[in-house]
């Protein structure tokens, strides 16, 4: 079965390297264009790219999926079957073009979390259980037919960032899976209808919208259990953040913090920030929530005992909500 494989960042190059070594025919890869990135601006290539020139693969990046030539060099590769993982959305011409569809990986238990964040909404909302599935693709976003899928259990400090490494293991094992099924005409495709919870309506699942700068902003009002998930769902990316305002100007700074743990003192003012010998503490609604790891806007990432060595608190009003 010929296969052309989509995608861009390291979840879908560890998927891609999963079908190559289970021998699976691959005869081109797309991916994105390569970009300038760091603080030298130096051009990079996606993880995606940088595995086919690897492995000598045909490897194209439009800039635009509906373009004519891209189009026609496309079907040049006479594929049966398209696999995406981590890619933008796809136009129908594309998507509709192989005999056996187009197959994507989505780290989520599908129908629950569609869109673009399911690994950081999954942590954020507190649940204890994600997993991933193989669908084929239709008009709709993360609506089509489900071909397989497989549960993983969130563990109790999990981040967005562990959370990621497991789902990208167990997805590209599935990915592999579904993949040699399609090709033997084993597996049945399930419309999503008959995978939602008895009584419940697609409407009454959680989604998972892509996650925005302001969307990661703490509110220290919240209890600490819902801080926490927060902190957590979107560490190491895109972080979670808050402010710092300096006494002498008023200037605000940035806060991003990285790692925390739930205390058991219960705190006295929402937002307030405090250090008890090398331990650092921000209050929240109902108790004193420890930071782990952070970064203050123009200095580098660090633990709570080295930004205690280099910032005084008394310079700093108390976190702003």
């Amino acid at each position: 079965m010929r296969i052309v494989f989509l995608g861009t960042p390291d979840f879908a190059a560890h998927s891609l390297q999963a079908l190559l070594e289970a021998k699976l025919n691959i005869v081109a890869v797309i991916t994105a264009p390569d970009r300038k990135a760091g603080r030298g601006q130096k051009v990079q290539q996606s993880a995606v790219k940088k595995l086919a020139l690897e492995h000598q693969l045909p490897c194209l990046q439009p800039t635009n999926l509906k373009d004519p030539s891209f189009i026609e060099e496309l079907k040049s590769y006479n594929a049966e079957l398209q696999i995406v993982v981590a890619f933008r959305m796809l136009p129908e011409v594309v998507w509709d073009m192989p005999p056996k569809g187009t197959m994507n990986l989505h780290a989520s238990l599908l129908p629950a979390y569609r869109g673009a964040a399911p690994i950081n909404w999954a942590i954020i909302n507190g649940e204890e259980k994600s997993g991933v599935s193989t669908f084929l693709l239709k008009h709709e976003i993360d609506t089509g037919e489900i071909l397989k899928q497989r549960e993983v259990k969130i563990e109790s400090r999990e981040t967005a960032g562990s959370l990621h490494d497991k789902l990208m293991e167990v997805g590209a094992e599935l990915l592999v899976e579904s993949a040699h099924e399609l090709a033997k005409g084993e597996v049945k495709a399930i419309p999503q209808s008959e995978l939602l919870p008895e009584g419940k309506a697609l409407s009454d699942l959680p989604h998972a919208p892509k996650i925005f700068r302001e969307d990661c902003k703490i509110d220290w009002s919240k209890s600490i259990i819902e801080v926490d998930q927060k902190i957590r769902g979107l560490s190491p990316y895109p972080t979670a953040w808050t402010s710092l305002v300096r006494k002498s100007d008023g200037k605000k700074f940035n806060l991003k913090i990285y790692n925390c743990l739930p205390g058991e003192t219960k705190s006295a003012v929402k937002g307030q920030i405090s250090s008890k010998a090398s331990q650092l503490f921000i209050s929240t609604a109902d108790f004193e929530l420890e930071i782990l790891e952070l970064q203050l806007e123009g200095k580098k990432r660090m633990n709570a005992k080295d930004f205690l060595n280099g910032v005084n608190l008394e310079d700093y009003e108390s976190i702003l909500s």
